[in-house]
């Protein structure tokens, strides 16, 4: 037993340690507002750290404002790499990425991901309320607010089973699909102008994943909307 959780541990500070000694993104002394909530790919390429090959090679695409792309294909294939790189969760090897005609990289980095909301197939839930959980992404907002973005992530269902509001560490009463409903939840109610849905339904059952559909159509109302799935019943909807 002390043998396991001296390696568990020494894994685990290796992880910190990772995170901290990663580069800083850098920062624009003045930085430049976007217009709008379009996003264009220029001649995009991205190799993660250690990798021998790019993860995104030379890819350029334009998403008008307002429409439901989809970027669909095999594992690997660098979808969740050009999702990533609109918040600028790493920066480009080459080429260029604008969000409302705006280099990501002339940006404030808090503007960016104020732009920005996402669903990702993993969504992490806090030992808190699902009220607390939802306001994550906008935390003053009102109960009334809260109320409105759970309904329309069609989670009534999930307020009607908890009468006292609370949930475990990660979700834990939850199911796969009730979990993605309460993140879509979040990104209802952060309102930002484009949204990332990335796998949203990858561990949903048909019943939740219709649920989910429905809530995807309130998500996508007057929204910049990326959707990145292996379900084709997914992106049906999709421009």
């Amino acid at each position: 037993f002390v043998g396991e959780g001296s390696q568990m541990s020494a894994d685990s500070l290796a992880r910190i340690r990772s995170v901290m000694d990663s580069k800083r993104l850098s920062v624009p002394a003045q930085p430049k507002h976007p217009a709008g909530g379009d996003v264009r790919f220029e001649d995009v390429s991205f190799t993660y750290e250690g990798a021998e090959a790019p993860a995104v090679d030379h890819v350029s695409f334009s998403v008008p404002a307002g429409s439901t792309p989809a970027l669909v294909g095999p594992s690997g294939g660098g979808k969740s790499t050009c999702a990533s790189l609109i918040p600028r969760f790493w920066d480009v090897s080459s080429g260029r990425v604008l969000v409302g005609g705006v280099d990501v990289r002339d940006m404030d980095p808090h503007e960016l991901m104020g732009q920005v909301a996402f669903v990702f197939q993993t969504n992490q839930l806090f030992r808190q309320t699902l009220a607390d959980n939802v306001r994550a992404s906008k935390p003053g907002a009102t109960d009334d607010e809260v109320r409105a973005a759970l309904s329309a992530a069609q989670c009534d269902d999930i307020v009607a089973k908890l009468p006292q509001g609370m949930l475990g560490a990660g979700g834990a009463y939850l199911s796969g699909g009730e979990v993605q409903r309460v993140s879509l939840a979040r990104a209802i109610l952060k309102d930002a102008p484009i949204v990332v849905l990335d796998e949203a339904t990858a561990f949903a059952d048909p019943e939740n994943e219709a649920l989910i559909q429905r809530a995807f159509s309130k998500l996508a109302a007057g929204r910049t909307v990326i959707m990145i799935a292996h379900r084709l019943s997914t992106v049906v909807g999709a421009d």
